[in-house]
């Protein structure tokens, strides 16, 4: 496997590399990202061979396919990671909740979202190959709730990586942040920003751009890397669910081998969409992915206008907040593998300079064959939790609940829709335990209320949280980011 650079070549890096150099070097030229040469062939005949497989079967053969150089053992070692998931044998299940309607759960991982799909076993690869090269890194990690926790439980301890995790304070469930701030392995440091998601990624992306900081660690013998969905370490794990979903529904009799389906996919800085885009564009048969969105709908109106407008944009606190994004990364990977490097630049760098961009008719076109989008609003979003819980009994979270207007109003042909649930239902209790009417003070309250009168179970992982130790309790301003972390090494 080749990856190329997203905005081009500036001279001074290689102009194609391999999928270990993109891992720990994860930041292309001029602000790029990368992104893969060419895609492997995931149609008709690679299904067939996959109908029976388990997970990890169909993962390491993925892996297989996109032939990275990574070593067959190391492969293996990382792919154990899902033993660790609540069932060894099916880490995603995917639950028929009405007709037509299939939700993907990606959540039953140690911090229960989905970023544990593709971080458990990122971080064996990463922190394996830092070791056997004799090198040290510090990975830098920006979240909107879900990628911290996942980061640090999967490079805890590691050799040879130390880890900082920037998080918006006050922007993640409480939950989220006890997953984060409880973490006291020497190896990690958790920094809360006054700011938004936003603010601490534009922070990372300086950090990883900037000559200076990248002399201190040069003095320090560090290399530097990240663990966001800017890493495609990451994005490749987050391609394999969506053909095990595709095949669960065959095993299940719901469609034929060849049948297309919809994907749905709550969407921030749109990783996992794009793994779905990646997929379907290597023959995965998904007629459309729909994008749904929260009120923070910047990818809604870029999927139907074209226009990917910042200007006058100002964050909106949801009661989705790992969806409160309004500049996602990933985009550029598809403008990229749509319209090439050239145009890619331009654009990202009139998104950079004058906050917005806008595609040609012809551009939006090519956009609308493989998207389609909307938004829900919060109080959309809560009675669509109350609806579900009551008539399916089936408790889902902010971030999924955003995907049942796109199965309302999108499925256009009326196919099998498969929806991911990215992260349980404990880790937002409150704001369920509000929706459903409950009284709670806190987010243990709400856990038990919800419990109590719907009989659902609290994960163990979850109860002991409440009981450890805040360890990381540092909350700094945006301009102190820099010095914070360079005081932690």
């Amino acid at each position: 496997m080749r990856l190329i650079e997203t905005r081009g070549n500036d001279g001074k890096k290689p102009k194609e590399v391999d999928f270990s150099y993109a891992i720990l070097n994860p930041m292309a030229s001029f602000g790029g990202l990368y992104a893969p040469k060419e895609l492997p062939n995931f149609g008709i005949d690679f299904l067939q061979k996959h109908l029976n497989s388990t997970y990890k079967e169909l993962a390491k053969d993925v892996l297989n396919s996109f032939e990275i150089d990574i070593e067959k053992d190391l492969i293996d070692q990382a792919l154990q990671r899902y033993d660790q998931f609540d069932d060894a044998n099916n880490p995603v299940p995917v639950v028929e909740v009405e007709e037509n309607l299939f939700i993907s759960e990606l959540f039953h991982g140690p911090t229960r979202a989905f970023k544990d799909m593709a971080l458990q076993p990122f971080g064996v690869i990463l922190s394996e190959l830092a070791k056997k090269r004799g090198e040290k890194y510090l990975i830098l990690a920006a979240t909107s709730g879900d990628t911290g926790p996942a980061t640090l439980e999967t490079f805890k301890n590691k050799e040879n990586i130390k880890v900082c995790c920037l998080y918006p304070d006050g922007g993640t469930s409480d939950v989220q942040r006890l997953q984060m701030v409880t973490e006291d392995a020497p190896n990690l440091e958790v920094l809360g920003i006054k700011g938004n998601f936003d603010d601490a990624q534009n922070a990372l992306k300086e950090l990883l751009a900037s000559s200076e900081f990248k002399k201190i660690l040069e003095e320090k013998n560090l290399k530097l890397s990240a663990a966001n969905s800017v890493n495609f370490g990451r994005i490749i794990f987050q391609t394999i669910y969506h053909i095990h979903s595709y095949l669960e529904l065959i095993r299940r009799k719901k469609i034929n081998l060849g049948d297309k389906i919809y994907l749905s996919v709550p969407s921030g800085n749109f990783g996992n969409a794009l793994g779905a885009y990646y997929v379907k564009k290597a023959g995965l048969p998904i007629e459309k992915i729909i994008i749904a969105s929260n009120s923070n709908n910047i990818l809604t109106e870029f999927i139907n206008t074209g226009k990917y407008d910042l200007r006058n944009k100002k964050l909106i606190h949801t009661i989705s907040p790992a969806m409160d994004i309004l500049k996602s990364s990933n985009i550029e990977r598809v403008l990229f593998d749509k319209f090439g490097a050239k145009r890619t630049k331009e654009l990202m760098e009139s998104l950079n300079n004058n906050l917005y961009y806008e595609l040609t008719k012809e551009e939006l076109d090519e956009i609308q064959s493989d998207f389609m989008a909307t938004f829900t609003t919060d109080d959309e979003v809560m009675n669509v939790i109350r609806e579900y819980l009551i008539s399916k009994n089936y408790l889902m979270d902010p971030h999924t609940a955003t995907n049942i207007k796109a199965f309302k109003e999108k499925n256009e042909k009326m196919l099998p829709f498969v929806a991911y649930s990215t992260a349980e239902w404990t880790k937002f209790s409150p704001t369920i335990a509000k929706t459903l009417g409950l009284n709670a003070k806190n987010d243990k309250e709400a856990l038990e209320a919800i419990s109590n009168k719907f009989f659902k179970e609290i994960t163990p992982k979850i109860i002991k949280i409440f009981e450890k130790k805040v360890v990381n309790s540092k909350i700094i301003e945006k301009s102190d980011i820099i010095t914070a972390v360079i005081s932690f090494l």
